[in-house]
C-alpha cells in the first residue's frame, strides 16, 4: 500500500483493469470527474490540487478489494463537506446507495459545538451509526485517514501530533477491531513516526542493519521447512511468506515493556499457508519435531479466535543456529480474513448477506457502544468509550458450559455477568473463579472458568458501587439502564442529595426561590423536561456533576458581580503602572495576571477593571475577552494595557506533557529544566489509557519566547508527544 500516488484518470482506470472484479467503469469516470470539477481550485497543504487526496483514497479502497459503490463515495467523501455539492444531487447521480455511503463519511463539521472534543465525539456517533447501516462507510473513513497520515508532512507540528494521536487512539484499534492488519499496521508505524521520530528512527536502524544476515538465516530455514513437508505431507498445497514485525509493535515493546530488540522473539516469522484446519495442526506437529519450542510462548487462535475473527496458530521456536522466530500456521481463508479483515467479504465473497453470523459477531462491537450511549445525557462519554473498549488488549473466560468470552484486560465478574446476559447481571449475587467464590472486583484472568451467582428474589438489583468497579462501558450502561427504569424515587434523592452537596461545597448558599431558578435553568440547559428527570440523571449516573458544577459556578458567581452597583473610574492621563503591565491612564494600581489565561511578555494583552481587586490582565484573544469590546455589557470596564518592556520580572506559566509513560521520563524533564536553569514551581503527573501519561509543570519564565524555548526544548524529550500551554 506504498506505491506510487495516482494523479490522473488513467491511471485509475489502469488499476481498475488490472483487477479481477467486475466494476462499472462508467459510473467510476463519472465520480471521478465530478471530483475534478467540485474540488477545482482547493488546495491541500501539500500545495498539491486537492483532488489528489480522494483519488488515491480511491486507489486504497480498490487495493482492499472493494466495489464500485465503495470507489464513488472514495473519490466523492469530501465533496459535500467541502463544497457545494449537495448529497441530493450525488443521489440522483449516483444512487441511493453512494449517496449514504458519502453521507456517513461526511464530517459534521458545519454545526456548532461548545468543545473540540464534543464535535470529535458526534463525528465519531455519526460514523458508528451509519456503519450499523453499512460497514462500508468505515473502510473508506480508514482509507481516507491513511492517505492524510501519508501526507501528514505537509501539516504543522501541532496539527501532526494531533492527527497521530487520534490515528492511535481511534483509527488503528477500529481497523484492529475489523481485521484489517496491513491498515491497521501502516496507520500505527505512521502515527509514531510523527509523535516519536528518534525511536522510530532507531527501531528502523535496527531493522535495516540485521535485514540481511536475518533474511539468509530465514530464507535457509523456510528452505528446510519445505523439504520436510514436501517430504511428510506430499499430497498437501502450501505457501509460505517471511514477516517482519511492525515498528509500532516492535516499539511498544521496546519502549513501553523495556525490552531489548534482541529480547523480542516475534519480529521475524515465517507463515505456513495450507488447505485444511487439520492440516495446520499436522504442520504445528512436524514444527515442533524440526525445532526446540520455547514454553508458553504458542497461542491457538484457531480454536480461539480474536474477536475480530482472526485465526491462526502461532508457535514460537529456535532453530539449530540460536535464531528464535515466530511461526504462524493458518488455512488460505483465514489468511485472506488476516489481511483484508471485514473487506474480505467483497474481495472473496463478492459482497455480504444480512443474516452472516461472522459478520454480525465481528461488528457486535459497534452495537454495544451505541447501547452505552443510550443510557447516558455526556455526549463526550463516546469519545472515552472509544478510548477505553478499543485500546485495550483482551483476555478469555470461559462460562460452566464451556462458551468463551472476549472482554478486555482488567474486567471483573461484574463484566462477565452483563456480558452473558443484562438478566444475569441485574441478579447477581456472588461469582465463582475455577469453582472458589472470589469478591465482585475479582479481576478475570485468560483461561478462568467464571461461574455467576444469582437470586430470583422480586426487587433485586445491581449495587451503584458496581458502577466504579466494572471496567466495560457495556456493563456500565446495563447498571445505569437497571437503575433508570427500576429506582425512578431513589434515583431522584440520591440526584438532588449529591446536587445540594456540591452547590455547598463550591461555595453556593441560595433561597429556596433562587435553587429552583439556578436547577431549572440547568435542567433546560441539558434538555430534561422537569427538575426531577435532571435529578434522576444524576441518580442513575446518566450526568456527571463533576462536568457541570463548574460552569452553574462560573454562571452563578457573574451574577452576584453583576448585580454589585458598577463605580466607573474617571481615567487621567496616560501613566505607568507597576508590576511590569502599563495601564492606560491608571497609577500604581493592584495588577493581576488572570489564571484562565496566564498572559506572558510578549502576548498581546487588555485590561480588565474589578471591584475591589485592581485590573485583571487577560491574553487579548482569552476566551473570557469579548472580541468586539463597544458591543460588550460592560465596555468602561475594558482597558488598553501593555508589556514594560524596561522591566524583566519572572511570570508563572503552566504546561501539559503529553508522553508515554515510561522510565525515567521524569528524570528526563527534570534534567532539561535543571539544564535551562528554570524555576520549576510544582510538578503533577498521571496515568493516561493506552500506556501514556499527562504532567503537568508549573514554572517561571521571563517572555513568550523564553517559554516556547522551553517548549522546545521538552518536546526533544523521547516519548513526548506534545507540549501545550494552559490556563493556570
Amino acid at each position: 500500500m506504498t506505491e506510487n500516488e495516482i494523479r490522473d484518470k488513467n491511471e485509475l482506470v489502469a488499476l481498475l483493469l488490472s483487477q479481477k472484479s467486475n466494476y462499472d467503469i462508467k459510473m467510476i469516470e463519472k465520480a471521478y470527474d465530478l471530483c475534478v470539477k467540485s474540488h477545482s481550485g482547493q488546495k491541500r497543504f501539500t500545495n498539491e490540487d486537492y483532488y489528489i487526496h480522494p483519488f488515491n483514497v480511491a486507489k486504497i479502497i480498490v487495493g482492499m478489494g472493494m466495489d464500485s459503490a465503495s470507489i464513488m463515495a472514495a473519490l466523492l467523501h469530501d465533496v459535500v463537506e467541502d463544497t457545494d455539492t449537495t448529497i441530493e444531487e450525488i443521489e440522483k447521480m449516483f444512487g441511493k446507495e453512494v449517496a449514504l455511503l458519502v453521507d456517513g463519511v461526511t464530517k459534521i463539521g458545519r454545526l456548532s459545538f461548545s468543545t473540540k472534543e464534543q464535535q470529535q465525539a458526534e463525528n465519531l456517533r455519526k460514523m458508528l451509526i451509519a456503519m450499523g447501516k453499512d460497514i462500508r462507510v468505515i473502510i473508506i473513513k480508514l482509507a481516507d485517514r491513511l492517505h492524510n497520515m501519508r501526507t501528514l508532512d505537509a501539516m504543522p507540528d501541532y496539527k501532526q501530533r494531533e492527527k497521530a494521536v487520534e490515528t492511535l487512539e481511534v483509527f488503528a484499534p477500529i481497523a484492529h477491531r475489523l481485521g484489517i492488519r496491513p491498515v491497521k499496521e501502516e496507520l500505527e508505524d505512521l502515527a509514531i513516526k510523527h509523535l516519536d521520530p528518534i525511536a522510530y528512527s532507531e527501531i528502523e536502524q535496527l531493522l535495516q542493519t540485521r535485514k540481511q544476515q536475518r533474511e539468509q538465516i530465514l530464507d535457509d530455514v523456510k528452505q528446510k521447512i519445505e523439504e520436510y513437508l514436501r517430504k511428510e505431507m506430499p499430497n498437501v498445497d502450501f505457501a509460505f511468506q517471511g514477516r517482519v514485525k511492525s515498528v509500532h509493535g516492535i516499539y511498544r515493546k521496546m519502549f513501553l515493556q523495556g525490552k531489548d530488540f534482541d529480547e523480542i522473539y516475534d519480529v521475524y516469522a515465517i507463515r505456513i499457508i495450507t488447505d485444511t484446519v487439520a492440516d495446520c495442526y499436522n504442520v504445528l506437529g512436524i514444527m515442533h519435531d524440526i525445532f526446540q519450542p520455547i514454553p508458553n510462548r504458542f497461542k491457538d487462535y484457531i480454536a480461539t479466535p480474536k474477536p475480530n475473527m482472526y485465526q491462526s496458530l502461532h508457535t514460537t521456536v529456535i532453530s539449530r543456529d540460536g535464531l528464535t522466530f515466530e511461526i504462524q500456521i493458518r488455512t488460505f481463508d483465514m489468511h485472506h480474513t488476516a489481511e483484508f479483515g471485514i473487506a474480505a467479504h467483497w474481495k472473496y465473497k463478492e459482497g455480504i448477506s444480512s443474516n452472516d453470523d461472522k459478520l454480525e459477531n465481528r461488528l457486535a462491537w459497534i452495537r454495544q457502544i451505541l447501547e452505552a450511549q443510550d443510557t447516558s445525557e455526556d455526549s463526550s462519554e463516546l469519545l472515552q468509550t472509544i478510548k477505553v473498549d478499543l485500546s485495550q488488549e483482551d483476555i478469555f473466560a470461559v462460562t460452566p458450559n464451556g462458551d468463551v468470552i472476549s472482554l478486555p484486560v482488567g474486567s471483573t465478574v461484574v463484566d462477565f455477568a452483563f456480558m452473558i446476559h443484562s438478566a444475569v447481571g441485574t441478579r447477581m449475587v456472588g461469582a465463582k473463579a475455577d469453582g472458589k467464590i472470589v469478591p465482585i472486583n475479582h479481576e478475570i484472568k485468560t483461561g478462568e472458568v467464571i461461574e455467576i451467582l444469582t437470586t430470583n428474589q422480586a426487587g433485586h438489583g445491581p449495587s451503584r458501587d458496581w458502577m466504579s468497579i466494572a471496567v466495560t462501558n457495556q456493563a456500565k450502561s446495563k447498571i445505569r439502564a437497571w437503575f433508570k427504569k427500576e429506582r425512578r424515587p431513589e434515583n431522584i434523592e440520591e440526584g438532588k442529595d449529591s446536587f445540594d452537596k456540591e452547590l455547598r461545597r463550591i461555595g453556593i448558599n441560595v433561597s429556596e426561590e433562587e435553587y429552583e431558578a439556578i436547577v431549572g435553568e440547568v435542567a433546560k440547559r441539558y434538555h430534561f423536561p422537569n427538575n426531577d428527570d435532571f435529578f434522576a440523571a444524576i441518580g442513575y449516573g446518566g450526568i456527571l456533576l463533576s462536568k457541570i458544577m463548574p460552569r452553574i459556578r462560573d454562571d452563578y458567581f457573574k451574577k452576584v458581580q453583576a448585580s454589585k452597583p458598577i463605580q466607573v473610574v474617571e481615567i487621567p492621563e496616560k501613566q505607568s503602572s507597576t508590576g511590569g503591565v502599563v495601564v492606560e491612564g491608571i497609577d500604581n494600581c493592584l495588577i493581576k495576571l488572570s489564571k484562565c489565561c496566564a498572559p506572558l511578555p510578549g502576548d498581546e494583552i487588555i485590561g480588565f477593571i474589578t471591584r475591589g481587586h485592581g485590573v485583571s490582565i487577560h491574553k487579548r484573544d482569552c476566551t473570557n475577552v469579548p472580541k468586539d469590546i463597544s458591543k460588550s455589557e460592560e465596555p468602561k470596564r475594558w482597558i488598553s494595557a501593555h508589556w514594560n518592556t524596561k522591566k524583566t520580572n519572572k511570570f508563572t506559566s503552566t504546561l501539559q506533557i503529553d508522553s508515554i509513560d515510561r522510565d525515567n521520563l521524569i528524570v528526563d524533564i527534570m534534567n532539561v529544566i535543571s539544564n535551562m536553569r528554570i524555576s520549576l514551581n510544582s510538578i503533577n503527573a498521571k496515568q493516561a489509557k493506552g500506556g501514556n501519561c499527562k504532567i503537568i509543570i508549573t514554572i517561571s519564565c521571563e517572555s513568550v519566547e523564553h517559554l516556547k524555548s522551553i517548549i522546545n526544548h521538552l518536546e526533544k524529550i523521547s516519548g513526548v508527544f506534545s507540549v501545550e500551554r494552559i490556563g493556570q
